[in-house]
């Protein structure tokens, strides 16, 4: 009420129409003193926190069940601290980020692979795959163009090693799978492990081959020798340092995924004060980031469970359920097909709405033909890497476009196809070996 009649007022009232013009004269705000959209933005985060408040004086009296609002807190806290550690890593990257990428390629030939692999440690602080595509890109494009690369592989491999940000945990896109599932989101974080090194293994392959039989796709660097190596894996260390205490963390049962995530977020803003790379605008921007994220996941958290209870009375999952089952096929022909429309979904929907609108009428029929439900999120989670780099909706190659203005749209998309393929056969691997995924959350929960 609050947030619409906010509206109203603004959009509908001459009142509003002053507001709204005081807004663009500069004049007006420093004769009254105020800042009219600071204003406007606390009345909504007001009308918010009103309801909020209404809700849990509300659960005891409508028997709410305590244990999904906790639930729900812990989620939502652990993706602000997630989004917020990407945030300011961002922030961070962009200081020093630089030289890391450059050390990387002292180590790594072809420097194609370095980006992938800074890819992938980016993507085990910020679990995003947009932050991952977006930072490195920022990065890793100059670099690149320093060595002249073709620009099909060098955006080809920023596109595709973003979307290691989803798979690698800490993953938001595990965080949602667990919500709306009901799993474990730390079985979830260990099973994405092995998995996201093999995907990670499979794009440095794919780079080594292209350079192998097209080497002006990737001109060599400068050689350098062990000490110089080893300096360059040096300027990487504080960021080694928190993949290895927060994913350690977990995996040595120290902390729980949200723990995890505040620690995380704690020592990238140390990291920050110490290499002078994080300013109170980086941090203050960091901030209003992870609300943004943290908003936009409550979002489809509340659609989710606005659908659920139309789904149940429609009674679709139990018609579309007793279908397949009625064809009598064997259990992987469909995982396959179920995997095979979310492949064709990615190309046109966003990978969590994508989750929002076929877990309810997948996960049943998953459970009921006995497929390990931790199992299933990994193939699930990869097919929507998939979907960040399929045309014509792929988001992170619309990423990377915003960053390399010069780099045609189609030559992009050309340059991630064989990033595509690999994810392709990753995918098949992980469904003929379902223990890859499956070992470290059944050795370390069981």
């Amino acid at each position: 009420v609050v947030c619409f009649g906010t509206w109203f007022v603004i959009e509908k009232t001459k009142l509003g129409s002053y507001l709204r013009a005081a807004t663009e004269n500069p004049d007006v705000v420093r004769a009254f003193g105020i800042n009219v959209p600071l204003m406007i933005t606390l009345t909504y985060g007001c009308g918010v926190a009103l309801a909020g408040l209404a809700g849990v004086l509300a659960a005891p009296i409508y028997s709410v069940s305590p244990v999904m609002g906790s639930s729900l807190i812990i989620v939502v806290f652990a993706v602000v601290v997630i989004g917020g550690m990407g945030s300011i890593l961002g922030s961070i990257v962009t200081g020093f980020g630089l030289g890391i990428v450059e050390g990387l390629t002292k180590v790594f030939y072809p420097e194609a692979s370095a980006t992938v692999i800074g890819c992938g440690g980016f993507a085990a602080l910020s679990g995003s795959s947009v932050a991952s595509a977006l930072t490195m890109g920022k990065v890793a494009l100059v670099e690149m163009d320093r060595f002249d690369y073709d620009n099909r592989l060098s955006t080809g491999a920023v596109a595709a090693g973003g979307t290691l940000g989803i798979l690698i945990p800490p993953s938001t896109g595990f965080v949602i799978y667990a919500i709306l599932t009901e799993q474990s989101i730390g079985r979830l974080f260990l099973a994405g492990v092995f998995p996201g090194i093999l995907l990670l293994l499979a794009f440095v392959a794919c780079v080594s081959v292209i350079c192998w039989f097209r080497p002006a796709f990737g001109p060599a660097g400068p050689r350098t020798n062990t000490m110089q190596k080893l300096r360059a894996i040096g300027g990487a260390a504080p960021i080694i340092l928190v993949i290895l205490l927060t994913i350690g963390g977990i995996y040595g049962g120290f902390f729980s995924p949200v723990e995890a995530a505040a620690v995380g977020a704690g020592l990238v803003i140390l990291i920050g004060i110490v290499t002078r790379t994080l300013s109170l605008g980086d941090l203050w921007n960091a901030t209003r980031d992870s609300v943004t994220t943290t908003s936009t996941v409550m979002l489809i958290l509340i659609s989710a469970y606005l659908i659920n209870p139309f789904l149940a009375y429609s009674q679709i999952p139990d018609f579309v359920g007793g279908a397949i089952i009625g064809l009598n096929l064997p259990p992987m022909a469909v995982l396959a097909l179920m995997l095979l429309i979310y492949l064709v979904l990615g190309c046109f929907l966003e990978g969590f709405a994508m989750m929002v609108l076929t877990l309810p009428i997948f996960f049943p029929i998953i459970t009921s033909l006995g497929i390990d439900p931790i199992w299933f999120g990994v193939l699930v989670v990869l097919t929507l890497e998939m979907g960040l780099i399929s045309p014509p909706v792929g988001l992170n190659v619309f990423i990377v476009k915003s960053v390399a203005m010069n780099v045609p749209l189609g030559r992009i998309f050309e340059g991630v196809i064989p990033f595509w393929l690999m994810m392709l056969l990753t995918l098949a691997i992980l469904v003929a070996f379902p223990q890859i995924s499956l070992f470290l959350p059944n050795s370390m929960f069981n």
